[in-house]
């Protein structure tokens, strides 16, 4: 690793186990705070896998090469005129376990401030290491969409098998860049599979928390990676903001007027999508069975009844 890399981050001794008894690497999800985390569902959905997940430490990065302190100031708890605790910013890679004990790993915390190439070339010597097989890069941006349609995830990358269905972009998109995308060039010019999911946050909700961003992030993340994560709690709390916002909605005619501008053209927009690519499945639809779940369910319903008699 050249000397210009080596202090970037520490290892974790004695390391983990990151392996599976498959024959494929695991999956790496990257979910930086700070670029592109409307509704903070970037941050709620590392803060959900680790609360959720057993999961131990594989590499911690160094902070002060990386992290501007003036910019991000910690938390500084002060007792009885004395500074008792001084907060802790945490970037590492854990090595987590979904509800089948298939292993995967998470890159979270701040998104650095300094240092991307240097950062960006270390975590890129990580995924050497441990043989990942595919990255997830997280994102969510504020959109002029309504709270009353499904919820749009989008996708790009180098990896057909990774976004699979997800709505994508057609053209040339130009935006600032960050650490993340940064990594995402890196990977592939190394010829790792990489996607970046961003999560389509109406723009009059995305300063404050939105779960179903949080959802459709970790849902979209679950199907395309294979991994079984539980997602229940989010299903609650999700029901319990759209509740919210419905009672809002309902008390405020200038708000029935914005919205229902913001659903037309949403609906427009999908029939656009639809028309340029008919097979594409599109925001609401990924829920309904396919033919062949549905098939599937058939046969057990025959089967049952077959025992019955």
């Amino acid at each position: 690793m050249p000397e210009e890399h080596r202090h970037m981050y520490e290892l974790e001794y004695p390391s983990p186990e990151v392996s599976s008894d498959g024959a494929a690497g695991p999956t790496l999800i990257v979910a930086l705070q700070g670029y592109a985390d409307a509704g903070q569902a970037v941050s709620a959905s590392a803060d959900h896998l680790l609360a959720a997940l057993e999961n131990r430490l594989v590499a911690s990065f160094n902070t002060d090469e990386l992290i501007d302190y003036r910019s991000r100031r910690p938390t500084v708890t002060m007792e009885n005129n004395e500074v008792t605790k001084v907060e802790k910013l945490s970037l590492d890679m854990r090595v987590l376990r979904d509800i089948q004990g298939q292993p995967f790993l998470l890159l979270s915390g701040p998104e650095p401030d300094l240092r991307w190439d240097s950062f960006t070339q270390a975590t890129a010597d990580l995924v050497r290491k441990y043989n990942v097989s595919q990255v997830i890069c997280l994102y969510s941006a504020p959109m002029t969409v309504p709270h009353t349609r499904p919820l749009v995830v989008s996708a790009h990358g180098n990896s057909p098998e990774l976004m699979q269905d997800l709505f994508r972009f057609d053209g040339s998109v130009m935006l600032p860049g960050s650490a993340a995308l940064q990594l995402e060039s890196v990977l592939g010019k190394q010829r790792t599979a990489v996607a970046g999911f961003t999560a389509h946050v109406p723009h009059y909700v995305s300063s404050s928390p939105y779960p179903e961003a949080t959802l459709k992030l970790l849902r979209s993340v679950a199907h395309n990676a294979n991994l079984e994560l539980p997602l229940q709690t989010l299903e609650r709390d999700w029901e319990r903001v759209a509740q919210q916002l419905t009672e809002q909605m309902d008390d405020s005619s200038e708000i029935q007027h914005v919205v229902a501008a913001l659903e037309q053209q949403y609906d427009e927009e999908v029939e656009q999508y639809r028309t340029r690519h008919p097979k594409a499945v599109l925001p609401g639809e990924e829920d309904l069975p396919s033919g062949e779940e549905i098939g599937q369910e058939f046969e057990r319903f025959l089967a049952d009844l077959d025992e019955e008699e």
